[in-house]
């Protein structure tokens, strides 16, 4: 099997060695097996798991729903469930999209009027 060194993980996943470490300590990857002297070894499976993850990081989603997220994948919990939380999270994501296309529209109003000015 394959393995990648802490700082070949960080590298292929673009997250720091310490968001790593974090993502470990918090349940959200892992366990992360260990070499004979110690030394964390991510296979590709743990890589999967930290690009999904940093995925849902990106996409606004808190530690505690990560956690909660988490705990559906590990536990025995029905798909209905899992696919529940996503809509949920896919819902709030959908808002806060609308919000920012708002924001944009005053944003681009305020660039044409001061535009006019110059």
């Amino acid at each position: 099997m394959t393995t990648l060194s802490p700082a070949a993980a960080a590298d292929r996943t673009g997250v720091s060695i310490d968001t790593l470490r974090y993502y470990e300590r918090e349940g959200l990857i892992g366990p992360i097996r260990r070499s004979a002297g110690g030394r964390r070894e991510y296979t590709e499976d743990d890589i999967f798991w930290i690009g999904l993850v940093a995925c849902f990081r990106e996409a606004g989603l808190g530690i505690a729903d990560l956690r909660e997220f988490v705990a559906l994948l590990r536990a025995e919990h029905s798909a209905r469930d899992r696919v529940a939380f996503l809509r949920e999270r896919r819902a709030a994501l959908e808002h806060r999209v609308a919000a920012l296309h708002r924001a944009m529209e005053v944003l681009d109003d305020k660039i044409s009027y001061y535009g006019a000015e110059s």
